[in-house]
């Protein structure tokens, strides 16, 4: 029985030193196209045993890269909605907040002295999933798998602790971190499977800025925004946005 997982792997971070105006600590998310793995992959094992490579090339051929509903056009080039870091294969979506980074950029934002981690978050279909319970707190929150290295939590905590900042590039990287912490912000490596659901309210352990990008009426993604930077704000940004025909 083979069952469509999503799992992901690759994330980047940035380091700086303080107290340089760009001193930031950046997780990003790298998610490529999703594949099909076996039922192996379990929450008590956490393994993943991948298909033969033949099947892979089958399902590569025949199946279609999984996009968000605001999409609606077939995507000809699935290399267009893959950020310019993707490696590993997996999530049900891309981390969009990462499209916006050229190989370019990312030279500059190093040259700065700003290093990068990697974090993962297998990204379920359950993100495009809108609230519709009149009370949030019944609405029932998809699991995903995240990962984080020891390296990356070493840099990480060893940013923090140098007084530099976190800046998180995507929903996706700021879950990672939020899950994979203490109450004080540290990071621990490791691995766990995260329901974590941040609405307005929640203290962020971890990150100190986020980069992403405009997201749906009535999705956890925008709660998630708002609790990060109050809703009247985030709306009337959203305003804006509208009125000046933004993309994205």
């Amino acid at each position: 029985t083979v069952k469509k997982y999503s799992v992901a792997k690759s994330e980047l971070t940035m380091l700086a030193p303080v107290p340089l105006l760009h001193t930031m600590l950046v997780p990003l998310v790298l998610f490529p196209e999703a594949k099909f793995y076996n039922a192996s992959m379990t929450r008590d094992a956490q393994t993943l045993d991948a298909v033969s490579p033949k099947f892979e090339e089958i399902l590569d051929e025949l199946g279609q890269m999984p996009l968000p509903p605001y999409i609606t056009h077939k995507l000809e080039d699935k290399n267009r909605y893959q950020t310019v870091y993707a490696e590993h294969d997996g999530s049900a979506a891309a981390p969009t907040a990462g499209l916006h980074f050229t190989t370019e950029l990312l030279d500059q934002i190093k040259a700065k002295g700003i290093k990068i981690a990697h974090v993962t978050l297998h990204v379920g279909l359950g993100t495009f999933r809108p609230v519709k319970e009149e009370n949030i707190l019944d609405h029932h929150m998809h699991s995903e798998f995240c990962i984080i290295e020891q390296d990356a939590a070493d840099m990480i905590n060893e940013t923090k602790a140098a007084g530099g900042r976190v800046v998180s590039v995507g929903t996706t990287s700021t879950r990672t971190l939020e899950s994979m912490s203490d109450d004080d912000g540290t990071v621990h490596a490791g691995s766990k499977w995260t329901d974590i659901f941040i609405y307005p309210g929640y203290k962020f352990k971890v990150i100190d800025a986020l980069i992403t990008n405009f997201h749906l009426p009535e999705s956890t993604l925008l709660m998630l925004v708002s609790a990060l930077y109050d809703r009247e704000h985030i709306l009337e940004a959203y305003k804006v946005a509208v009125e000046e025909k933004y993309r994205f």
